[in-house]
């Protein structure tokens, strides 16, 4: 094993401890939630999303709980839909997975078992949950274009290897179909993200992909409609 595989694989065992850590935590948080409330489920684009301070902006606000795992894929999701879903029994859920899959590290992406995964997903939610508004939300564009702090050439080829704009807006397509078939609402709430060559705007992110609060205001905004 090279230097560098080591490193990456202790990163690796370090990423799974951590997420291991956030469903423990979830669920002793999920003991003191109020049930029938809101709740956001999903990967990184969702547990970065400050939505109980962004709401503060807003005439009417509501009870949320945000319950995203970074470095989520699907598969895993679909490990810890009790804590993340589940126990929370919301009356209505906002879910963003799957642009960890579109990622894949080995540049292997296929865009069927990321469907698979989600169908199984959605299944579940509508088994345990039939009263439940379900809100499957489009993927954010990205930006591979412009240069941020600590990413070279090298690096962005590697991150940007199959999570591309092509690729999540084919996946939006998908994705809107399945949750039509699942009865639920596809709901895309990229409107004022992007530039005018459709990349995700350069000053609303730190790496091309995840947002700063001035990203998920532009989000928020979009929506405030289904809260």
């Amino acid at each position: 094993m090279t230097q560098e595989e080591l490193i990456n694989e202790i990163m690796d065992e370090q990423m799974q401890r951590e997420k291991e850590d956030k469903v423990r935590k979830y669920k002793v948080l999920n003991a003191y939630v109020r049930k029938g409330q809101t709740v956001m489920a999903g990967s990184s684009l969702m547990e970065f999303f400050p939505i109980n301070e962004l709401q503060q902006t807003l005439e009417r606000q509501t009870i949320i709980y945000n319950r995203g795992i970074a470095g989520y894929v699907t598969r895993e999701l679909l490990g810890a839909m009790e804590e993340c879903i589940f126990e929370l029994e919301p009356a209505k859920l906002f879910i963003n997975i799957g642009t960890n899959d579109i990622s894949s590290a080995d540049g292997e992406y296929e865009l069927e078992k990321l469907l698979a995964n989600y169908n199984e997903i959605l299944t579940e939610i509508g088994n345990r949950l039939p009263e439940c508004k379900v809100y499957v939300m489009a993927y954010y564009p990205v930006n591979a274009k412009a240069d941020f702090p600590g990413m070279d050439q090298a690096a962005k080829d590697s991150y940007f290897r199959t999570r591309t704009n092509v690729s999540l807006l084919e996946a939006n397509r998908a994705v809107e179909q399945l949750a039509l078939k699942h009865g639920y609402a596809f709901i895309n709430v990229n409107d004022g993200l992007t530039d005018a060559e459709g990349n995700l705007k350069e000053e609303y992110t730190m790496d091309g992909v995840h947002m700063y609060g001035n990203g998920y205001s532009v989000v928020l905004d979009n929506l405030k409609a289904y809260l």
